[in-house]
């Protein structure tokens, strides 16, 4: 959701800059839309840092010992991947 979000502030900010071209006494519309655009970057990389984060890979050690002799299975799995 949030790199949707950082996309979102990032096409509004661009809009205000580069489409619209209306004086307003009190705001100035150009500095809004680079804060928008700037802040819309911030979210979008966070998005992905948080994304990036999650889908981490673990490993798994299983020992069986089923006629004495010991057997060690690695398997590696994103956090993302269904169990068995």
């Amino acid at each position: 959701m949030s790199i949707g979000t950082g996309i979102v502030l990032f096409v509004i900010g661009a809009i205000l800059v580069f489409a619209v071209n209306v004086d307003v006494e009190f705001v100035n519309l150009d500095m809004i839309g680079y804060i928008l655009m700037g802040a819309g970057a911030v979210v979008f990389i966070i998005g992905i840092i948080l994304l990036a984060r999650r889908r981490s890979t673990e490993s798994v050690t299983r020992t069986s010992d089923p006629a004495g002799e010991r057997v060690i299975r690695t398997e590696s799995r994103t956090s993302g991947d269904i169990q068995p």
